[in-house]
């Protein structure tokens, strides 16, 4: 169970994870080995799985975004088979979903080209529908616990 102190850290620790022990021990008014035990707490019980960087993919040369709606079964299903797109850099997420498509594929190219021959690709896998990302008004929102 989660109280005050825990979701105040996950709070303050989505705004900015690399915010010191000290630096939260003043925002959530508790001692720094006590956010180091607490944040420890809620590493091991699952509630942060990890800290990495933003980045921006047009920044970084790869500046066409696109959603791809997977419909697939079987032995070439990636929901159940991930591991089937290890050698694919240009996706960055895959969403397993219910209803009428199995999963929803965020991937990052350099070029239409090379989303073309990435859709390929995802298509021996199963049926696919693809859409480019315009913009992203609200790119990211921090999990507020409940």
């Amino acid at each position: 169970m989660l109280d005050e102190v825990d979701k105040a850290l996950l709070e303050a620790l989505q705004e900015d994870a690399r915010l010191s022990y000290n630096e939260l021990a003043r925002r959530v008014h508790v001692s720094p080995p006590t956010v180091a035990q607490r944040v420890r707490r809620l590493e091991n019980m699952g509630a942060i799985t990890g800290y990495r960087a933003v980045v921006d993919p047009t920044v970084v040369g790869r500046p066409v975004v696109a959603l791809v709606r997977m419909k697939c079964y079987g032995p070439r299903c990636i929901t159940v088979h991930p591991q089937l797109l290890d050698d694919l850099p240009e996706v960055v997420e895959v969403v397993r979903l219910t209803g009428d498509i199995c999963s929803v594929v965020k991937v990052v190219t350099t070029s239409i080209m090379e989303l073309e021959r990435l859709l390929v690709r995802l298509a021996a896998h199963g049926e696919t529908s693809s859409a480019m990302v315009l913009s992203t008004p609200i790119p990211w929102r921090p999990v507020l616990p409940g």
